[in-house]
C-alpha cells in the first residue's frame, strides 16, 4: 500500500530553497522588490501568483512552475 505524504506548499519550497542557498529575508525581500513581512507572509501561503512566482524563481534561479507541474504528474499518476 502506498503512503501518500502531502506536498510542501509553494511557500514551504520556497523558504526551503532560501535556506538551502544561504540568503536572507532582507537579501531576498529587496531583489524580489518585497517588504521582509511580506515574504514571511509568501513563506506561509499554499498558493501565489503566477507573476510573483515568475521573479522568485528567477532570483532563486530554480523553475518553481516545473516544480509544481511535476507534483501535479505525481498526483495524476497516484
Amino acid at each position: 500500500m502506498k503512503t501518500a505524504f502531502p506536498s510542501p506548499t509553494i511557500g514551504q519550497q520556497i523558504k526551503a530553497e532560501l535556506i538551502n542557498q544561504g540568503i536572507s529575508i532582507s537579501d531576498f525581500a529587496r531583489s524580489i522588490n518585497c517588504s521582509r513581512p511580506n515574504v514571511h507572509d509568501i513563506m506561509k501561503r499554499s498558493s501565489i501568483d503566477s507573476e510573483l512566482l515568475m521573479r522568485i524563481s528567477r532570483v532563486l534561479h530554480v523553475n518553481f512552475f516545473k516544480r509544481l507541474s511535476e507534483q501535479l504528474d505525481e498526483e495524476i499518476a497516484a
